[in-house]
């Protein structure tokens, strides 16, 4: 049947108040326009992107050709295959010291397809959440669909957790908190005493945690990573586990992850995606399965080339003068800019950074942090020394509110 056109007057077709609500990822518009510019031919260099400038590994691109030829891609279920579930317990059960069952996992189509669900699964319209700053971009937006209020918590000003203001923020309406470590933008890893003491404030007030472990592996000095899970059986039973294949095992283009969660929220998450989505990539799964069984060498060795890279790029970013807290985690650095802000803040700040020398880089503003600005050193030393020669020039050009008054 064909409709004839409508009166463009008259036809309600628009976005819901939710979507039209919605913020565009500033680190997927701004990767746009880095990529924009340089298929015009500009010399762009992108460190606003946090993707592995690696491939994947050997072991898992085997997995992913003998999965497509295997004539066997087909849909699964929706909580994903049973392998890859009984993969991923294990997995956690090893990792995190803590027994997991397959009935506790849930996979997704991502780390943030597993976090959206989580919290469409455990929020109702006008619960409270705590997100503690600075914070990755997707984390207010996702929980505002979900019809929760943000509560953004300011850090100390190592970026680590205010534990004074986090428990202040805490109202009757405060049902959940949502933690990363290590932590997008910042780098920063958590200590145990402070997971620990999250999870008790978590337990005194009732709040579910969400703990965002997607950089777990990405860890480079002192103390390990430490999930709510490992704190207590009581933190366990609050704690939803966000992970997934794209940073450690440098697989970002084949969308795959999970959330680990008390049975019945790991479920209602599934059923949840079974509407939405069907069911994962099976193709991803077989791949990601072969990655946790192969642990495959690459992974060291690319988390061995972060760490050099890590060293170099803050000590180049503090030679420059900003102050730049030391990332134990996670592969960004994220320097103080606020001297040479104008009234645009860390946005306008990268904007011309990227017009005038072909540099993109996050404003911290994304983060929640308006003073600082976020670089992924997930690229080449030769790339950040470029990189850094790019900044310098564009810091020397910029005069400062505080190089006028003098």
């Amino acid at each position: 049947m064909i409709f004839a056109a409508a009166d463009p007057e008259n036809l309600a077709m628009r976005p819901n108040q939710r979507v039209q609500k919605l913020s565009l990822s500033t680190t997927l518009a701004l990767d746009a326009r880095a990529k924009e510019l340089a298929a015009q031919g500009r010399d762009v260099i992108n460190m606003a992107v946090g993707e592995p400038d690696f491939d994947a590994p050997e072991a898992v691109q085997s997995a992913a050709v003998a999965a497509v030829r295997s004539g066997k891609v087909r849909y699964t279920p929706a909580e994903g295959t049973a392998s890859l579930r009984k993969a991923i317990a294990a997995h956690l059960t090893e990792t995190r010291g803590v027994a997991f069952t397959p009935a506790e996992i849930t996979v997704c189509h991502s780390a943030k397809h597993a976090l959206s669900g989580a919290c469409l699964a455990l929020v109702e319209p006008g619960d409270e959440v705590l997100v503690l700053l600075p914070a990755w971009v997707s984390y207010v937006e996702i929980l505002r669909f979900a019809g929760a209020v943000p509560v953004e918590v300011p850090s100390r000003a190592d970026l680590g957790p205010d534990l004074a203001r986090i428990a202040a923020a805490v109202t009757k309406k405060t049902r959940g908190i949502l933690i990363n470590s290590p932590c997008n933008p910042s780098g920063y890893v958590m200590t145990a005493k402070e997971v620990r003491a999250l999870s008790e404030l978590a337990e005194q007030h009732d709040l579910w945690i969400v703990s965002d472990e997607i950089y777990r592996r990405l860890v480079y000095e002192g103390e390990p990573n430490v999930s709510p899970v490992q704190v207590s059986e009581r933190a366990r039973a609050r704690t939803v586990i966000i992970d997934g294949a794209s940073k450690a095992f440098a697989m970002t283009g084949y969308r795959i992850g999970f959330c680990a969660a008390p049975q019945e929220i790991a479920m209602s998450v599934a059923k949840l995606h079974s509407q939405l989505t069907g069911c994962p990539n099976m193709v991803s799964q077989a791949a990601y399965e072969n990655a946790l069984a192969a642990e495959p060498r690459e992974v060291a060795h690319m988390c061995g080339e972060f760490d050099r890279r890590r060293r170099v790029i803050v000590a180049a970013l503090q030679k420059l003068g900003l102050e730049t807290p030391w990332p134990r985690g996670a592969f960004y650095a994220f320097p103080r800019v606020q001297a040479f802000l104008d009234a645009r803040g860390s946005a306008g700040f990268c904007e011309d950074l990227l017009e005038e020398q072909n540099l993109a880089v996050v404003p911290g503003s994304a983060f929640g942090v308006d003073d600082s600005i976020r670089l992924s050193y997930a690229t080449s030393l030769a790339t950040i020394e470029r990189a850094r020669e790019r900044l310098a020039a564009f810091l020397a050009r910029k005069q400062s509110p505080s190089r006028t008054a003098r």
